[in-house]
C-alpha cells in the first residue's frame, strides 16, 4: 500500500499522536503507526530507532505546544513580577488541566515517561523552572521580590506548588476549588518573597 503522505518525522509524529489517542499508550504499537501511514514498520524505524524514542518525540512535541504561551507570560516585563508569578502559576495549572481533560491518552503516555525518568519529563520540568527563575530574577532586579538566588527560590516555589502541576496530583486538578487553593498558596509565597519598602 503506498504511503498517503510524504514519510518524514512530522508525519510519523502526527500519526503516532492519533494512534495514542485511539488505543492509549499501553496498546499503541509502531505497527499501528506504520499501518496508518501505509508504510512498513521498518520505514518508521528509519526515523525513530525504537518505540521508546518515538514515544518520547511525540510526547515532547505535545508538551511543547504550550511552552511558548507560558514563556510569553514569564517574559512580559510590562507586568510586575509578583503579579506575573501568580499569573504564570495559574497558567501552568490551566495547561495541565486542559491536557488531562482533552488528551488523557497522551497525558498517560507522559506519565509513563515521567515514571521512567525520561529526559522528556526532566527537560519539561527544567524548562518550567527556567521560566519561573526568570520571573523571580526580574523581581530581584527591580527590588520587589527578596532573594539572593533566583534559581534556588524558583525551585522552592515550584516544589511548594507541586500540587498544582505534579503528575501525582493530577486527579485533584479538576476539583472546583483548585484555582482558589492555588491563589491562597500564591499569596502566602508572595508575602514571604515581598521585599519591604526602604525606610
Amino acid at each position: 500500500m503506498p504511503a498517503r503522505t510524504p514519510l518524514d518525522a512530522n508525519a510519523i509524529l502526527a500519526a503516532t499522536e492519533e494512534i495514542l489517542r485511539r488505543h492509549g499508550p499501553d496498546k499503541a504499537t509502531v505497527v499501528d503507526v506504520a499501518r496508518a501511514l501505509g508504510v512498513s514498520h521498518a520505514a518508521v524505524y528509519k526515523h525513530f530507532p525504537s518505540k521508546q524514542t518515538l514515544r518520547e518525540a511525540v510526547t515532547r512535541r505535545w508538551l511543547d505546544r504550550n511552552r511558548d504561551a507560558l514563556a510569553v507570560i514569564a517574559a512580559d516585563s510590562a507586568v510586575a513580577p509578583a503579579r506575573r508569578l501568580r499569573t504564570w502559576l495559574h497558567a501552568v495549572l490551566a495547561v495541565k488541566q486542559a491536557k488531562i481533560r482533552q488528551d488523557p491518552e497522551l497525558f498517560a503516555a507522559y506519565g509513563i515517561l515521567a515514571a521512567a525518568h525520561s529526559s522528556v519529563a526532566t527537560d519539561h520540568v527544567a524548562d518550567l523552572l527556567g521560566q519561573l527563575t526568570a520571573i523571580i530574577a526580574d523581581g530581584a532586579a527591580d527590588g520587589s521580590l527578596r532573594t539572593d538566588d533566583a534559581a534556588a527560590t524558583a525551585r522552592v516555589v515550584f516544589n511548594a506548588t507541586a500540587k498544582f502541576h505534579h503528575l501525582a496530583h493530577s486527579a485533584e486538578w479538576q476539583n472546583p476549588g483548585v484555582g482558589a487553593e492555588l491563589d491562597e498558596v500564591c499569596s502566602l509565597l508572595l508575602e514571604g518573597l515581598h521585599a519591604p519598602a526602604s525606610p
